[in-house]
């Protein structure tokens, strides 16, 4: 039985138990009001009951999920022939398992060794009788924990307390799992980052002004020295995030002050989606938008000026990327300029203030830690993107401030370097960790500046 048709039969069995406590706490309360004679509305008595109905049996379907497979793998490696596992590594295990579960679901490396197909078989047993015993207790224990729900159901019951306090736990187990997801995220960039520091210096890493990742393979190879200099790849990335903000501050910040200060209302509702939807369109669509028009426009303006612009330059990837990046500075600094209380525009006026008067020294500076919250937050996103600078500012890893150059980023290269056919342990592979490090150090020093300038100029008003 699917897994997923088991826990859609949850879901609509929770459903049900919704209604059914909803409606035994009407007959609970009889006739008329409900105040008075129930301790929680109805709609909490239906609530409790369908948390029974849907959580028991989905940390059911969840924990099959996590370990069920892994289980499964075990059983059917350790049905081999003992001396088929004698003296194997881990690595040697895994090849064997590897074998049998592409045997078992059909992968493209299947063997036609009859011990390796047994296992294959064995482990599609294991695989479809554990489905159907986990789908079985699953709506065993679904039902019976609704009908236990139900008739636990009294005038009195805390209904409301009850539903209240799983909800509670529900999101903190969320906040739980945020945060130990972003503590594993850390922690296998920082390890693998070691691994490649142990390769290559630190310092080298950090202050190298070279960057060419192709290590040799064989030692008399020429042209691959395996240089690992991270300062060209980072000042390409802030000269396009630069480019970019340059683009993206001025008109985003421009266009919140007219939307919030001076725009009717009937003008405000129709920009402002507008200015949206160029959040929500693919970065590949705005790759090729610099690659076929932007970049190709630039060089003919430079060729008019006498100028040399290679055909892929930062420039035309920063300046795209700047229009990407206009709605995040757009709307989060109108939403920011609009929280400023009214009573501070009208005492402004009060005093004789003009209305452009008022918003350079009294709304701006009320505004402002939202308005770097803003910046800094479209900053984070510049460093971090990746499809505009593949395609329109190439990969050349060159230290310059030329914007007609070509250039290269952070995350080009960490996608450079983890494709293709190179070993994981190479040091190669493992520059992108290093670098992927690097990145998060930066961005994470981006977003607790803006902290500390939210705070530091945060002003509350009552």
């Amino acid at each position: 039985m699917p897994l997923t048709t088991v826990a859609l039969i949850v879901i609509l069995l929770a459903v049900y138990g919704y209604f059914l406590g909803k409606r035994r706490a009407w007959k609970l309360a009889g006739d008329g009001a409900v105040a008075g004679k129930l301790h929680s509305l109805p709609a909490y008595h239906g609530s409790y009951v369908a948390l029974w109905a849907a959580l028991p049996s989905l940390v059911v379907l969840l924990c099959w999920s996590l370990f069920g497979q892994a289980i499964i793998d075990q059983m059917a490696l350790y049905s081999l022939p003992a001396e088929r596992l004698e003296g194997a590594d881990a690595g040697k295990r895994g090849l064997l398992l590897a074998t049998i579960k592409n045997t078992a679901f059909g992968g493209g490396f299947a063997s036609d060794d009859p011990v390796i197909i047994a296992a294959a078989e064995y482990m599609n047993s294991l695989q479809a009788s554990g489905q159907w015993a986990v789908g079985i207790l699953a709506l065993a224990l679904s039902l019976m924990a609704l009908a236990f729900a139900a008739r636990h159901l009294a005038p009195q019951f805390q209904a409301r307390h009850r539903v209240e306090r799983t909800a509670q736990v529900l999101m903190i187990l969320c906040s739980v799992i945020a945060i130990i997801t972003t503590f594993g995220i850390v922690i296998s960039l920082f390890f693998e980052s070691l691994r490649f520091f142990e390769r290559y210096s630190i310092i080298d890493f950090v202050f190298g002004l070279k960057w060419s990742p192709q290590t040799a393979i064989r030692e008399d190879q020429v042209g691959s020295s395996g240089a690992f200099g991270a300062v060209p790849v980072f000042m390409g990335t802030m000269l396009i995030a630069a480019i970019a903000m340059a683009v993206a501050v001025p008109i985003g910040l421009l266009s919140a002050i007219y939307l919030s200060e001076y725009a009717p209302s009937r003008i405000r509702g129709s920009i402002k989606p507008v200015l949206e939807v160029l959040a929500g369109i693919p970065t590949i669509v705005y790759g090729f938008f610099a690659a076929l028009t932007v970049a190709p426009a630039f060089r003919q303006v430079g060729e008019v000026l006498g100028l040399p612009v290679s055909a892929n330059s930062a420039l035309a990837a920063g300046s795209v990327m700047g229009i990407m990046i206009i709605p995040f500075v757009s709307s989060l600094s109108d939403d920011a300029i609009r929280a400023v209380p009214q009573s501070l525009r009208e005492g402004s006026a009060g005093l004789g203030a003009t209305k452009s008067e008022t918003i350079r020294q009294v709304i701006f500076p009320a505004a402002l830690p939202g308005i770097v919250g803003a910046i800094l937050l479209a900053v984070s996103r510049a460093v971090g993107e990746t499809m505009i600078v593949v395609m329109a500012a190439g990969l050349s890893a060159n230290l310059t401030l030329n914007p007609l150059e070509q250039v290269t980023t952070v995350t080009v290269q960490i996608v450079a370097n983890l494709t293709g056919d190179t070993a994981f342990d190479s040091a190669k592979t493992l520059s992108a960790f290093a670098l992927g490090f690097m990145l998060f150090l930066t961005t994470l020093c981006l977003n607790v500046m803006a902290i500390l300038v939210v705070r530091r100029y945060r002003e509350k008003y009552d």
